[in-house]
Order: structure tokens, then sequence, then C-alpha cells
């Protein structure tokens, strides 16, 4: 029997939980708001596509010029 509600996969929130003006992504997890606000009531199949989302934002994100210091 299977669930409406994910619970197989975990979030990928590292408590590092502030928004890039830029890209609209956590700086943490590089999830979108909406993502984060969804993780709860999504399904298992639905965490893991946006699970692949976050494997390419992290390539942007790790490409992205560096902040001016």
């Amino acid at each position: 029997m299977s669930t409406r509600f994910g619970s197989g996969v975990p979030s990928p929130c590292i408590d590092v939980c502030r928004m890039d003006a830029a890209s609209g992504w956590c700086e943490g997890c590089l999830r979108t708001l909406d993502e984060i606000a969804a993780w709860s009531t999504m399904a298992d199949d639905e965490r893991r596509a946006v699970l692949d989302r976050l494997a390419e934002r992290r390539v942007v994100w790790q490409q992205r010029p560096a902040a001016p210091r």
C-alpha cells in the first residue's frame, strides 16, 4: 500500500536557510521557496524530481561569480 505523502526521501536541508536574491534558491539546499514549502506534502517521486533539479543547480551555483568582498 502506498501513501500520497513522501516518507522515504529525506529533505536536502542543511540548516543554512538564506535565500539568494539573484537565483531565488536557498543558499544551503538550493531549493526554491515553493519547493521548500511543498516538501512535506510531496510524494517520494516528486521529491526525487526536486533532488534531480538540485544536482543541476549545484553545477550552476558552483560556477557563479564570487561575491565582492
